[in-house]
């Protein structure tokens, strides 16, 4: 399911997946929240959550901690990511105007909250040495197994160098997925797969993968494409390994010979 949005984002927060409304099939709520310098804005508890700081500067606060964090660039600076458990309130203050992804699901374990640094954040530029660079991306992996196994989010983002590939070869997994993204320059658009549907990616669209789906994505050249991805493990089934579709995925052998 494509929802595409044209412009900002208003201030406050705005839902995009809701469990109890629209796309419920994903098993998650996802939102943006955006606040103007001075705006204070409260995370209720009743849910897992994971606010993901996008762009700004803004005080979080949470269980008798707080912390300054600051992003200048979503596709430069990899993220901090604040990981609630479900019974544990937090705050919003932006020192500056702060935009942030908020992700949040089921989850009864108790956990203690914790706020993923910069440095605690697994980047990795994926399909390096291969296809003649065409599917070079960076990956960052914020909450994943082994090292958050309280989650029942898996959460990372993308960044897809202009005229490139990512989420490639194509795979697919149980599980249901979330991409939202950001383009750069943002008159500029991307292309994905879901499943057997083309869709044509702009700034700000977020998009549902249903179970079982291939997505794979590519960038228009002259644009980068950057995609918040979440992944809602299954109970009976936590995320893994995806499987890719089997006729594509020789092109990850470093010595395969690729035309051209």
């Amino acid at each position: 399911m494509h929802i595409k949005r044209q412009g900002p984002f208003p201030y406050g927060y705005t839902p995009v997946t809701e469990i109890d409304g629209r796309f419920s099939e994903t098993q998650m709520d996802f939102g943006i929240l955006r606040l103007a310098a001075g705006e204070t804005w409260m995370s209720p508890p009743g849910r897992e959550r994971a606010l993901l700081l996008l762009g700004g500067t803004a005080e979080l606060s949470w269980d008798g901690a707080s912390a300054r964090v600051t992003r200048r660039s979503c596709f430069d600076e990899a993220p901090w990511c604040l990981s609630l458990p479900a019974g544990m309130e937090a705050t919003v203050t932006a020192v500056e105007e702060t935009e942030m992804s908020l992700h949040a699901t089921a989850n009864r374990r108790a956990f203690a909250a914790h706020l993923f640094t910069p440095d605690e954040c697994r980047s990795e530029e994926r399909g390096k040495g291969t296809m003649r660079e065409t599917s070079t991306r960076i990956v960052r992996t914020i909450i994943e197994d082994p090292r958050a196994g309280w989650s029942n989010l898996v959460l990372g983002e993308v960044v897809t160098f202009p005229g490139k590939w990512s989420s490639y070869p194509p795979h697919h997994h149980p599980q249901p997925e979330i991409y939202h993204y950001r383009i750069q320059p943002e008159q500029g658009f991307g292309l994905t797969q879901i499943g057997n549907d083309a869709l044509v990616l702009h700034d700000r669209d977020t998009v549902v993968i249903p179970p079982g789906a291939v997505h794979p994505h590519a960038a228009a050249p002259g644009y980068a494409l950057f995609y918040v991805w979440v992944i809602r493990h299954l109970d009976a089934r936590r995320y893994g390994v995806p499987t890719f579709v089997p006729e594509h995925a020789w092109v990850t052998d470093p010595k395969a010979k690729i035309w051209g």
